[in-house]
C-alpha cells in the first residue's frame, strides 16, 4: 500500500449531488410492464426481482443523469434499477442477495485504457529493479543484488537467462547508466537482460550480447539505439527501441499449463486492482493464439481487449471476422501502431531537441521514429482500409505529427465514428489537441508520469513543455474523450493511483507539474470508467452504474471524490465484481 510522502496540497471538490430522485428502471419497461410510467404516480414493480442488491454506502454512478443512489438492483449480469433504498427494497425477494457496502463506495468496475496484460503473465520470475517506491534499487550495486536475488529464487543454472524490469537510471545515485561490465562481473555465466523501465530497451551483459549476436560489427537499427563504448564499436550495455527488439524475441516464456495458470492469475492480479476490463497492449499473433486458447477453455473470466501488432497485419484482418466483439471474453479492439519511443529513456520524437543530449549522448537530439513516416502512413491506410481501428503509440509531438498527417490524408477511409485512440499522447500541441477534438480521436493519457518523471521531464525538457505532459484539462475543455492508463508493466498496476496523478500531478520531490492540467476527481474517475468505454466503443454498456448497463462494479474502502485529493491513492480496492459475479477477493 502506498503512503503519503509528499506535502499534503488540497483543492475545492466538486460537490456530488443526485440530480433525480426517481429509480430507474429497466429500458424494457413497456415490454415488463405494458405502459411507461408517466408522472408522478408509484412505480411498478419488476416482474423479475433482484440477484443481489447493494446498498448501504455512497454510491458513485458516474451517469450524469443520476450522479449517486442509496440502492442498485442487478439481475443476470446486468443492472436492472438504481434509486432509493425503498424502492430498490421492492425488488427483494427471499432468494436476493443483499451486500450491505457498511459505509464503503460502490463505482463503476475500472477500465483499463492501456496496460501489457501479456507481461502479468511472463513476468512473475523477473527481478523488481525499479527504485523507490515500486522497488528497492537506490545505486547500480543494488540493482545487482536484486539480480542476485531473484538467481536464488529462480534456482538459476549456468547459461539460464535472468531477467529483471524496471530498471532507471534516474532513480539512482550513480549518475550514470549500467553497463555490461556491471552485469558480467556478477553473471559471468548467465546471460541478463535488465529491462527498461519505459520497457523501450535494457541493459545487457556479454552473455546476452552473444546470445543475440550482437558485437563490435552490429550496425545500429534505423529507429534504434546502441551505446558504444568510448573509443570503439563495441557494444557497452543499454540498447533502445528497435535495436533492443531481438533482446525482446527471447524473453523466457512460461511452457506448458503454466501458460494457462498464469493468465488466470493475471486476471486475479487485475480483478484486484479493480479491473473489470483489460488490454493487452500490444498482442504479437502467437499470444493472441495462446488468449484464443484460453478463451475457448473458458479462462476469461475478465473482458479482455487486445491490441493486434501491426507486424502481424493480415493475419489480425482474418482474426477481426470472429472478434470483432467479445467471443468467450476475448476482442481485438484493433491495431498497435507505434510511431516513436519513450520520454523518460530520451527516445520519444519531438520537433525540439532535449535539453540534456540524447541517450548515448547525442547533440541536439530529437528522438526518431521508430520507422519512416511513409511506413506509419500504409499501416494506417491498410488498418482503416481493412475496416479496424488504429491504436497508435505516440508520446511526443513530432511523432504525433506524422500520425496526425497520415490520419488526415486517409480519413476517408475511416469510417464515420473511428475514435482513433493515440496512446500516451504525452508531449503534444495545443493546434495538436485541436486536431483530436476535430476528428474524434482519443488520447489515451498517462498522467502518472508526473510523478515518477515529472523532475526529470523538466530537465530534460524545460519547464513548458514538461507541465504540458498529459494535458488533460485542456483536452476537458475541448470536449476531448480522454482515458489515462498505468502502462503496466512500466508503472503500477493501481487504478487509484492514475485518478491521484491526474488530480494533483505531484512530482517524487513535491513540485507540482502544470498546476493548469490538473482535473477534478471526478474527471479522474471518469477517465478510467465511462471515458474508458467509450475509448472500446463499450459506452452503451460499461463505465457506469446505469440501467441495462452490466453489473461491473467496485467496492472501495474510501470515496474518491470526497477524501482529501492527496489521499486518494490510499484508497484500497476491497471487492471487483464482473457482470455481478465477485471476482476478486474469490
Amino acid at each position: 500500500m502506498w503512503h503519503k510522502n509528499i506535502n499534503e496540497r488540497g483543492y475545492a471538490l466538486i460537490e456530488n449531488k443526485p440530480t433525480r430522485t426517481g429509480i430507474a428502471l429497466l429500458a424494457l419497461g413497456v415490454t415488463l410492464f405494458g405502459c411507461g410510467n408517466e408522472g408522478n404516480g408509484p412505480l411498478p414493480i419488476a416482474k423479475e426481482m433482484a440477484d443481489q442488491i447493494f446498498y448501504g454506502g455512497p454510491i458513485v454512478t458516474m451517469d450524469a443523469s443520476q450522479l449517486s443512489a442509496e440502492a442498485i438492483a442487478t439481475r443476470n449480469g446486468k443492472i436492472i434499477a438504481v434509486g432509493s433504498q425503498a424502492q430498490i427494497d421492492n425488488l427483494k425477494s427471499p432468494q436476493t442477495k443483499m451486500v450491505d457496502l457498511e459505509g464503503n463506495t460502490l463505482v463503476p468496475g475500472f477500465i483499463d485504457g492501456h496496460s501489457h496484460f501479456s507481461m502479468a503473465t511472463t513476468s512473475a520470475n523477473w527481478a523488481n529493479l525499479s527504485g523507490a517506491p515500486v522497488g528497492k534499487a537506490k545505486d547500480i550495486a543494488g540493482v545487482v543484488a536484486e539480480l542476485q536475488a531473484q538467481a536464488v529464487r529462480n534456482d538459476t543454472a549456468a547459461g539460464d537467462w535472468l531477467v529483471g524490469f524496471g530498471y532507471d537510471a534516474d532513480t539512482l545515485s550513480d549518475g550514470r547508466h549500467m553497463t555490461r561490465d556491471d552485469l558480467d562481473a556478477a553473471f559471468p555465466d548467465n546471460p541478463v537482460i535488465a529491462i527498461h523501465v519505459s520497457f523501450h530497451g535494457a541493459v545487457l551483459n556479454s552473455r546476452a550480447f552473444a546470445a543475440i549476436g550482437y558485437d563490435a560489427t552490429t550496425p545500429t537499427p534505423e529507429g534504434g539505439v546502441i551505446v558504444r563504448r568510448e573509443g570503439s564499436n563495441e557494444p557497452l550495455g543499454l540498447v533502445m527501441e528497435t535495436a533492443w527488439f531481438p533482446a525482446a524475441r527471447v524473453l523466457p516464456q512460461p511452457q506448458g499449463e503454466a501458460r494457462f495458470e498464469n493468465i488466470k492469475l493475471a486476471q486475479a492480479f487485475y480483478a484486484k486492482n479493480g479491473v473489470t476490463t483489460a488490454q493487452d497492449g500490444l498482442t504479437s499473433l502467437d499470444s493472441f493464439k495462446l488468449l484464443k486458447e484460453a478463451s475457448q477453455r473458458g479462462d476469461l473470466f475478465l473482458d479482455l481487449v487486445a491490441l493486434g501488432s501491426s507486424d502481424d497485419l493480415d493475419a489480425f484482418v482474418e482474426e477481426n471476422a470472429q472478434y470483432a466483439s467479445y467471443n468467450g471474453r476475448l476482442k481485438l479492439g484493433g491495431i498497435k501502431i507505434v510511431t516513436d519511443g519513450s520520454p523518460q529513456g530520451k527516445t520519444a520524437f519531438f520537433t525540439k531537441p532535449y535539453l540534456t543530449g540524447g541517450p548515448g549522448g547525442e547533440a541536439d537530439w530529437r528522438g526518431e521514429p521508430i520507422a519512416p513516416p511513409e511506413k506509419i502512413d500504409q499501416l494506417l491506410e491498410a488498418v482503416y482500409g481493412a475496416g479496424m481501428r488504429a491504436f497508435v503509440h505516440a508520446n511526443a509531438d513530432a511523432a504525433v505529427d506524422i500520425l496526425l498527417n497520415a490520419h488526415k490524408k486517409h480519413v476517408g477511409r475511416a469510417g464515420e465514428d473511428p475514435r482513433t485512440v493515440i496512446i500516451h499522447s504525452q508531449f503534444i500541441r495545443r493546434d495538436q489537441l485541436e486536431d483530436y477534438a476535430r476528428y474524434g480521436m482519443v488520447p489515451a493519457f498517462f498522467s502518472n508520469h508526473a510523478f515518477f518523471w515529472g523532475d526529470v521531464h523538466v530537465k530534460n525538457l524545460g519547464v513548458e513543455r514538461a507541465h504540458f505532459l498529459s494535458p488533460m484539462k485542456s483536452a476537458a475543455e475541448l470536449g476531448i474523450h480522454f482515458t489515462n492508463h498505468n502502462d503496466y508493466i512500466v508503472t503500477p498496476m493501481d487504478q487509484l493511483l492514475t485518478v491521484w496523478s491526474a488530480v494533483n500531478r505531484v512530482s517524487r520531490t513535491g513540485e507540482i507539474i502544470g498546476a493548469q492540467e490538473r482535473i477534478s476527481p471526478a474527471q479522474a474517475l471518469r477517465a478510467i470508467t465511462l471515458d474508458g468505454a467509450w475509448q472500446n466503443k463499450e459506452e452503451d454498456s460499461k463505465g457506469s452504474i446505469t440501467v441495462g448497463k452490466l453489473a461491473d462494479l467496485v467496492v472501495l474502502d474510501g470515496n474518491p471524490l470526497t477524501v482529501d485529493p492527496m489521499a486518494i491513492r490510499d484508497i484500497e480496492v476491497l471487492e471487483t465484481y464482473k457482470e455481478g459475479r465477485k471476482v476478486y477477493p474469490q
